[in-house]
């Protein structure tokens, strides 16, 4: 099978649905350990701050979900119909710098 896609030029058409199919599984696994209430990296991050530990999830999550439906939109649907990684990347960080720029709030240093 890999000897006919090389033969017909499509290799790289199967490294790039790898590619794509990979970082969608670390993203989903990195967001879900993020928003998940009982990982161990929550519990500790919530202890070394000193916060309420449900305090904590509820203040991480608006911030997770921006990034996770930002990168479900470009980073997944939107790289399946083949356009390039690189361009995509540069897009998703130009709107999450919209985003933070037009809802954030300023602080004082």
């Amino acid at each position: 099978m890999l000897f006919l896609l090389v033969l017909h030029g499509e290799l790289w058409q199967l490294f790039e649905i790898f590619y794509n199919v990979v970082s969608t599984v670390l993203a989903g696994a990195v967001f879900g350990d993020h928003c998940s209430p009982i990982s161990d990296t929550t519990i500790l991050s919530s202890m070394a701050s000193s916060c309420n530990h449900i305090a904590h999830v509820k203040t991480q999550l608006p911030y997770a979900l921006t990034v996770g439906a930002t990168a479900l939109f470009i980073g997944s649907l939107i790289s399946a119909f083949g356009v390039n990684q690189l361009l995509l990347f540069v897009i998703g960080t130009i709107i999450l710098y919209f985003i933070i720029y037009f809802f954030g709030k300023k602080t004082i240093f």
